[in-house]
């Protein structure tokens, strides 16, 4: 990719603390400079080989400060509305998520109060949610449809997330999730697909309005034959494919996915060696969500070491949504990724840029610092990158950038 030499637009990050993963490690330089030219990184390296071209751009002294990629968040649900707080003291009380939506609750509570709420209600609520993710270093993120499940209300909420990416500097993929749960107006699951196949998905594609298809495949959603269907239909119209699959049980959901060279497989709390085999062998990301594990108390977890130890990329994302990961904290999710799944805080860190940008189909144009990328980086007030993940419920984010466009963010000194 060609660099244009303009000073237009242009900086240069200097005494940077870099540190990026790279596709098998990561690169940490202790004293680096960075060059941005018209938003996309054009040089990085040690401070004291900045070739003199650079020199004289506008420069920002990271004055020591940890340097990364910017957080990229590859799964949310966080165009909604209402609130599920009452699920969760039913949940800390012993009820089982399963037995909660099969009694009506669970998602289409959500559905429900969503359906009932405004465009206008419902960006607004969203921005805040996003605001949040943003000032936690979030450069880029998907935000998922699915608690509309009618052509009407799922171009509702598609519509909400063309307008967030329109007044937040912040890359959004908009993914179409129709198959989450069956709506009331159908009486059996297969009549659902069908519409959904038939009606749905053809007016989102015309309107243009989503990047990505994705499905519930599990025993209280759908089943490995409906998603398939949806599958063929979405691979016939060029949509990439994501899937929520073995979560609360093994459908072979993974292996299904990965024969249709989906971008991502998220939650995985039930894989099995097959499924970890298929994804060994495939370019599908594994998406781990600490944080729906964390509140639905679940206690199988993932196999995430196995995967590690496969070679399969492994991403983290916070899952934001109001039932089971009621978060915007990516940072949260890096320190939950390693204190309850065992990974390393540089693994958190990779799964939290690379491999998440590897998720949404972004991985040419972000995710770590490289060459020819886009500049969205965070720059924090910490000295190693271990800490991102070590420290609990705390953001010492001191700058984002995003395609090379800045935000000077300071946080309260203790």
């Amino acid at each position: 990719m060609a660099i244009t030499d303009s000073t237009a637009q242009s900086l240069v990050l200097r005494h940077a603390n870099l540190c990026t993963p790279t596709a098998t490690s990561h690169v940490h330089i202790h004293d680096a400079s960075v060059a941005i030219v018209e938003g996309r990184i054009a040089w990085l390296g040690e401070e004291r080989q900045l070739p003199a071209r650079y020199r004289e751009l506008p420069e920002h002294d990271c004055d020591g400060r940890l340097l990364t990629p910017g957080l990229i968040d590859c799964h949310t649900h966080l165009v909604f509305a209402g609130s599920r707080a009452q699920e969760f003291s039913q949940l800390l009380h012993g009820a089982e998520y399963a037995d909660i939506a099969a009694s009506g609750g669970g998602i289409m509570t959500t559905v429900n109060a969503t359906r009932a709420a405004s465009e206008e209600d419902l960006l607004e609520s969203a921005l805040r949610r996003v605001d949040d993710m943003l000032a936690c270093g979030v450069t880029s993120l998907e935000i998922k449809s699915g608690y509309g499940l009618t052509l009407e209300h799922e171009l509702k909420l598609l519509r909400v997330i063309q307008q967030i990416r329109a007044q937040r500097p912040v890359r959004i993929r908009a993914t179409l999730l129709a198959l989450h749960k069956l709506p009331p107006e159908f009486e059996d699951a297969d009549s659902y697909v069908t519409y959904v196949c038939d009606e749905l998905l053809p007016a989102v594609i015309k309107a243009d309005l989503a990047d990505a298809v994705d499905a519930f495949c599990d025993q209280i959603a759908f089943s490995r034959d409906q998603v398939e269907r949806l599958f063929v239909a979405a691979r016939a119209a060029g949509l990439p494919l994501k899937l929520h699959a073995e979560q609360l049980s093994n459908q072979r959901g993974s292996e299904l996915a990965v024969a249709y060279q989906a971008l991502s497989v998220d939650h995985l709390e039930y894989l099995e060696a097959d499924g970890i085999a298929a994804l060994a062998a495939s370019d599908t990301v594994a998406v781990m969500l600490p944080c729906a594990f964390y509140t639905l108390r679940e206690t199988r977890l993932p196999p995430v070491t196995r995967l590690l130890a496969q070679g399969v990329p492994v991403a983290v994302a916070s899952d934001c949504n109001p039932g089971t990961a009621p978060m915007t904290s990516l940072l949260l999710a890096m320190n939950m990724a390693c204190t309850l799944f065992r990974m390393t805080p540089l693994q958190a860190l990779a799964g939290t840029t690379l491999h998440a940008a590897q998720a949404l189909g972004i991985g040419a144009e972000t995710g770590s610092i490289e060459v020819g990328k886009s500049a969205d980086l965070a720059c924090w007030d910490l000295s190693r990158p271990e800490e991102l993940a070590y420290l609990v419920g705390v953001n010492r984010l001191h700058r984002r950038y995003y395609a090379g466009q800045h935000e000077h963010l300071l946080h309260k000194q203790h």
